[in-house]
């Protein structure tokens, strides 16, 4: 269920209003603390189990990398949503944001409570990936939503590899990635319901490489 603000958001807005939310959508992604759909956080019922100080840090690390994901998830979509020319296509961009946001609340919390940091490079990560998102939106609707697609089945194949790599005892930091990693299936299959097209072959491979320099960087810094 969407919240307010986003019921809001998908109203029909003058090109300013646009731009002014997309600026609050930003500081509230770098700076403050999003709001979501109000979705209950995985890890909150899930057992804690004992970690130790070398797991610990690899889950920090690998949280991390995903808490940057969903940044650039935000800046993606509000990117995409701003040069959209459907409004429908733009309202389907604002809804996902919501679900990103959860995964965004999701990460922060699991940094926290392994007494974790965000990443220093996060408003840098945000300017790229809505530069990225308003370029696809500019290309065409069908673009943008085969960009959409594409996205997410990378953030899929991604998130399954931290599942491997995730400590088996980090049961909570698992949940959440477990939810993720099914909620982009579903924006993938949402976007090619959509009639997203099929991007050119180089696009896929920069995006992955683009995608590997983030989340590198992102491990450390």
């Amino acid at each position: 269920m969407l919240s307010d603000h986003y019921r809001a958001k998908t109203r029909q807005l003058d090109p300013l209003d646009h731009l002014i939310s997309a600026v609050q959508a930003a500081l509230t992604t770098i700076a403050s603390t999003p709001v979501g759909t109000g979705r209950p956080d995985p890890a909150r019922d899930m057992t804690a189990g004992e970690l130790t100080d070398a797991q610990k840090r690899e889950s920090v690390r690998l949280m991390r990398v995903n808490h940057v994901g969903e940044v650039c998830a935000q800046a993606l979509y509000e990117g995409q949503a701003l040069t959209a020319h459907d409004g429908r296509v733009r309202d389907a961009m604002i809804r996902a944001a919501a679900e990103e946001q959860d995964h965004l609340i999701w990460c922060e919390n699991r940094l926290k409570a392994l007494q974790g940091r965000k990443s220093l490079l996060n408003p840098l990560w945000y300017v790229g990936a809505f530069g990225m998102g308003a370029i696809a939106g500019w290309a065409g609707d069908r673009w943008s939503l085969g960009f959409l697609k594409e996205t997410e089945h990378q953030v899929e194949a991604h998130l399954d590899s931290h599942l491997d790599r995730l400590p088996k005892e980090d049961l909570r930091s698992r949940a959440v990635v477990q939810q993720m990693k099914e909620d982009e299936h579903q924006h993938a299959q949402a976007a090619e319901g959509a009639g997203a097209a099929e991007l050119p072959w180089p696009i896929p491979n920069v995006m992955r490489n683009v995608a590997r320099v983030m989340t590198s960087t992102a491990r450390w810094i």
